[in-house]
């Protein structure tokens, strides 16, 4: 009788060690499924509401655990994400167009930046500085065949100027051979008059007596789905709410943006500036709301995406025209807006 009831003892131990490992199992691949990989282009202020949203606390709010990464530009942030390295990626919507050809298709899913987030900087302070002062001029435009290079050379040839390398002529000269990375300490070393920087880079390099902001790019580009967020296809299948709850959070970084004092949002930024002072966070804040830099809605406008491709076939030989829905997956952003 007494082996009996130790056997039905052990037996009853042992279910309920397998009961607990049950629990611990699911317990664990839920909280693994609600890890996000996120990867971004680069650090920049141009994207706020992400950095608001993560530092608030809004993605656990929704019951995510986002890890970020910062790249070197939307190339490589797109690597990653094809890669398998990163869930998410914060990149410019040209490089989903460069890789229609891959077979877990990344698409965007929702829209941050509606557009160019770029200042120029001079060698010297101009009070009213316009495109004609690019004339037999030279400036670091970035990277061939990113955004804010494309961008650049859209509005120069728009506003009537010629890209080349005669200055006599009053060609101006974009330079499209920096690494995003380095345009800065290029531009200091360098005879070019002018680059394009994001913030914080472009205060940061007034503040050290380097240059001078003279105008956002953003208000001579117009309107741009300039930062989108991007996923595979795969993933937007299987973990489409992750990606809902994601963007819900980044749209609450962007109203605490819209609707808390500058003095707020500067606290709110802070752990992810540590290097800038609360008065210029406020600054570069209140430069970009001030060209109306993001976006109100996450749901990317089909009109947007035909000036995206206006621009960049305007700067390749290959011509782009892949349809909106082939590269725009609206679906989740449409629930938030």
């Amino acid at each position: 009788m007494q082996k009996k009831i130790q056997k039905i003892s052990i037996f009853v131990v042992c279910l309920m060690i397998l009961f607990s490992a049950s629990i611990m199992f699911i317990s664990c691949g839920k909280k693994d499924e609600n890890k996000i990989r996120l990867n971004e282009v680069t650090r920049s202020i141009f994207y706020a509401p992400l950095y608001v949203a993560y530092n608030l606390d809004f993605f656990k709010d929704e019951g995510l655990d986002v890890s970020l990464e910062t790249a070197t530009g939307s190339d490589a942030s797109m690597t990653a994400l094809i890669s398998g390295s990163a869930d998410i990626i914060l990149a410019g919507p040209e490089q989903v167009v460069y890789s229609q050809e891959v077979k877990d298709k990344p698409m965007v899913f929702g829209q941050l930046t509606q557009r160019d987030g770029s200042f120029i900087v001079g060698k010297t302070q101009q009070d009213n500085f316009t495109l004609n002062d690019l004339k037999g001029k030279t400036i670091i435009g970035g990277r061939q065949g990113g955004m804010p290079a494309m961008t650049l050379q859209y509005i120069i040839e728009q506003a009537g100027l010629t890209i080349g390398t005669d200055k006599a002529k009053g060609e101006v000269n974009l330079r499209t051979d920096v690494a995003f990375n380095l345009i800065s300490s290029t531009f200091i070393t360098s005879d070019s008059e002018y680059c394009t920087l994001f913030e914080p880079t472009a205060t940061t390099l007034e503040k050290e007596h380097n240059g001078y902001v003279l105008k956002a790019v953003g208000d001579l580009s117009g309107s741009i789905p300039y930062t989108c967020f991007v996923a595979k296809t795969s993933y937007l299948k299987d973990k489409e709410s992750q990606a809902e709850r994601f963007l819900k959070a980044v749209y609450r970084g962007y109203q605490y943006i819209k609707t808390q004092t500058r003095e707020k949002s500067a606290a709110a930024l802070k752990a992810s500036f540590s290097a800038m002072s609360e008065e210029e966070l406020k600054i570069a804040v209140e430069q970009y709301l001030s060209i109306d830099a993001w976006c109100s809605s996450p749901v990317m406008q089909e009109e947007s995406f035909n000036m995206l491709l206006k621009i960049l076939n305007n700067a390749s030989t290959e011509k782009y025209s892949p349809k909106f829905t082939d590269v725009v997956y609206n679906s989740i952003a449409s629930k938030i807006a």
